[in-house]
């Protein structure tokens, strides 16, 4: 994975006009709704995409060409995303990078794996991604049925970290809060952020349909999507590593697992070593004209943390959805 960080630039130009103006008119056809953040979502393709984004969602669907080494990593929002990039991207590249002179020492996780709709496809609507070395690593938070076709046709692997609703609600409100709050835009409650979580009107949501999307292929397709929980990755972060490295093609060797490399990979990526790192301190990632603080990537990361938060109404509201829309189908999770 070539160490290369990303930033918005001005994009489309010249002979793209014309794409343009049809991309702006599918977009204006298309149900909107008042967002968090920014103003609007609209719905494209069943799932919420904040209006500002949809050009690059479009853009990467029409134009991406997977690799057959590509790794995509796929969450909704406050799912555990940046966990997963710090430590896919050790797990990957630790052949060429020590603890000593990680990148993660001074770049953000989200510069080392940029994400598709909020970077890569947001300074150029066809950037030229060839240069990076192989295995590329990629991110995104678009629902598996929206992924670009070449993603989902070719050998390239999905690994996707899904979360708690109960911690995912609260984790939620509170990153969007912040990040208003840093944009001058209006507070809101944590009921008025569930309502519109439960109602499946959450940024890339309904949560439902994009955790079983991603977890339906893992099971159709485990050699292609590898499904991650937050709650086991933090009960036992050596086996789930393994299992990471395994899928990517990339196993420990029993002379890393006796010189303890996974647990060295475990430390140098837990929530208090990033958190505690003066790059992710200060400094904001900018998309577009929205700048999220840095520091407002790393709170808790703790499981149960829902129980300070949600009313004995929003638990049984929350956990009548997960019974009817996920347990059928046999995915469950640890609330504490």
């Amino acid at each position: 994975m070539a160490h290369q960080q990303f930033s918005p630039q001005s994009a489309i130009v010249g002979s793209e006009e014309h794409d343009r103006e049809a991309i702006d008119e599918l977009i204006a056809s298309l149900p909107q709704r008042k967002g968090v953040v920014r103003p609007f979502q609209s719905l494209y393709q069943d799932f919420w995409c904040p209006t500002y984004l949809l050009p690059n969602v479009i853009a990467l669907q029409r134009h991406f060409q997977a690799k057959h080494k590509d790794i995509v990593l796929a969450s909704q929002p406050k799912s555990g995303t940046t966990w997963l990039k710090a430590l896919v991207f050790s797990v990957v590249n630790r052949s060429r990078f020590g603890i000593s002179n990680t990148p993660l020492l001074t770049s953000n996780p989200h510069d080392l794996v940029p994400g598709f709709e909020y970077q890569l496809y947001g300074s150029n609507p066809t950037p030229n991604l060839d240069s990076l070395a192989e295995p590329r690593l990629f991110a995104t938070h678009i629902p598996y049925p929206s992924l670009p076709e070449s993603v989902k046709q070719s050998d390239c692997r999905i690994i996707y970290i899904s979360r708690n609703p109960f911690d995912a609600v609260v984790s939620s409100w509170h990153f969007y809060l912040e990040t208003a709050q840093s944009n001058d835009q209006p507070k809101w409650s944590l009921e008025e952020h569930f309502e519109i979580y439960c109602q499946g009107k959450i940024s890339f949501g309904p949560f439902w349909d994009h955790m079983m999307g991603y977890w339906k292929e893992s099971l159709e397709r485990p050699h292609k999507v590898l499904f991650l929980k937050y709650e086991d990755l933090k009960e036992d972060i050596v086996g789930q590593l393994k299992k990471v490295a395994e899928f990517v093609g990339l196993p420990f060797t029993e002379e890393e697992e006796e010189g303890r490399m996974i647990e060295e990979i475990a430390k140098m990526c837990s929530l208090k070593t990033l958190k505690d790192l003066e790059v992710n301190k200060a400094g904001k990632i900018p998309v577009l004209n929205i700048k999220f603080e840095n520091r407002s990537f790393f709170r808790k990361g703790a499981v149960g943390d829902w129980v300070k938060h949600l009313t004995p109404s929003m638990v049984d509201r929350l956990n009548s959805i997960m019974q009817e829309k996920m347990s059928p189908f046999g995915l469950e999770f640890k609330t504490r």
